[in-house]
């Protein structure tokens, strides 16, 4: 990526890195048996009344559902102004006209604005992660994680993580995941973009909590 990229371009271009990663995470999307509940009611239940540790196709269960209502409705509210700015990112975001909505912040640091993230509830995905891990086997790279206690998955069909793109996939709900695709083009963190992307996770899910 060239260092003399402006703003406006790289804003486009994050905007189709989700598209990529919305379409590729959704193909499955109701593949696992559809039984789950769509998301949209916002808050839902326990995830589970018995003890399996996994939903389908492997996918670990959230420890407990966070709500959601406002999550899918106004992505940019995954991040108050204050966790934006902690995690260095300009506040407030802004919501883009991706499907489903999701939310772009760029850096708050003069010389990094360039860089950025985008924020997207994966409402398509009524199984949450499960779909996700549904397409593992066609996926570059599949790495798990865990954000703040909750179940994630570093994941992309295109492996451009040396070149500062890295998607992350975090389950909110056994119903609803959430990806987050970083794009840094500058600065110390572009060969080591899931880093920042992790603590932005972090910062999603303690503000969740806050929620609920």
């Amino acid at each position: 990526m060239r260092s003399d990229q402006h703003t406006p371009k790289h804003i486009t271009w994050i905007a189709a890195g989700t598209v990529v990663a919305l379409s590729l995470l959704t193909a499955c999307s109701g593949g696992t048996g559809g039984t789950a509940e769509p998301p949209a009611s916002g808050n839902p239940g326990p995830s589970s009344s018995g003890t399996s540790s996994s939903t389908a196709n492997g996918a670990p269960k959230v420890p407990a559902p966070l709500p959601t209502e406002k999550l899918i409705a106004n992505p940019c509210s995954a991040l108050s102004d204050d966790d934006a700015k902690a995690v260095g990112l300009a506040a407030p975001g802004k919501l883009n006209d991706i499907t489903p909505r999701g939310c772009d912040w760029q850096s708050a640091d003069p010389d990094l604005k360039a860089n950025g993230i985008t924020l997207s509830p994966i409402t398509q995905n009524t199984n949450g992660l499960a779909d996700t891990y549904s397409m593992k086997s066609s996926q570059a790279y599949f790495e798990e994680t865990q954000i703040a206690g909750y179940p994630g998955v570093f994941a992309a069909a295109h492996d451009s993580r040396k070149t500062g793109v890295c998607d992350l996939v975090v389950g909110v709900t056994d119903q609803l995941s959430v990806v987050i695709v970083a794009s840094i083009v500058r600065g110390k963190n572009v060969e080591n973009p899931c880093a920042p992307v992790a603590k932005i996770g972090t910062a999603m899910i303690n503000h969740l909590k806050t929620e609920s």
